[in-house]
């Protein structure tokens, strides 16, 4: 699948880079991609919640009155859960989510987000680019001259340029990751995708391996 390859300043360069099939043009499967951005939510969760249950709080254990003749629920402490300040039933414990995936379902997922991007005509090549310094302005220049100003928009470059992440980084919709790194959430959540020359040509080889 040929494509062009445009210029930061908006126009086509002239030139065309061939998209592996194998990598942009297969039939997307939904469920790796979905299976793919639950597992990457899921390990982001911390797990670290805690309520304290009734054999873990301060208080008396001495039986606060007796079982029968009160005309209500019996009770053997006061730090019964039903009782205010009483511990918590069935609470939250600390706990993992991560969910692990096997290589080929990580690899087919990202295969699938960038041949729906494709698809959708929202994945365009774009030649390598950097600044000489961090520069903000410039960075939104280049967003305006590629009409994606106002639009999540991901670049995908080959190697995490420092002053390209830092010129991006005080622009909200806007993100710069290295092609190695960048994952099925990180693409499906852009409105846009950008590719530079090299990152395609690093994708080729980790998708290779």
């Amino acid at each position: 699948m040929k494509v062009d390859v445009y210029g930061i300043n908006g126009q086509s360069t002239g030139r065309s880079v061939d998209l592996p099939d194998e990598i942009f043009g297969i039939e997307p499967n939904d469920h790796a991609m979905y299976l793919a951005v639950k597992s990457i939510q899921a390990n982001k969760r911390q797990g670290t919640h805690k309520s304290k249950e009734r054999g873990e709080i301060k208080g008396s254990t001495k039986k606060i009155k007796k079982q029968k003749g009160t005309g209500t629920a019996r009770a053997g402490s006061i730090k019964n859960p039903l009782f205010r300040g009483g511990g918590r039933m069935f609470g939250p414990r600390p706990r993992t989510y991560s969910v692990t995936l096997n290589k080929k379902v990580k690899a087919l997922a990202r295969k699938s987000a960038l041949s729906s991007k494709a698809a959708a005509g929202t994945l365009k090549i774009i030649e390598d680019f950097t600044f000489d310094a961090p520069r903000t302005k410039e960075f939104a220049t280049v967003l305006n001259n590629l009409e994606v100003a106002n639009k999540k928009t991901l670049f995908v470059m080959s190697g995490a340029d420092k002053n390209l992440v830092l010129s991006s980084r005080n622009i909200k919709k806007a993100n710069v990751l290295d092609a190695s790194v960048v994952s099925t959430l990180d693409i499906m959540s852009a409105g846009q995708v950008f590719m530079s020359e090299a990152s395609v040509n690093k994708l080729k080889e980790a998708f290779s391996k």
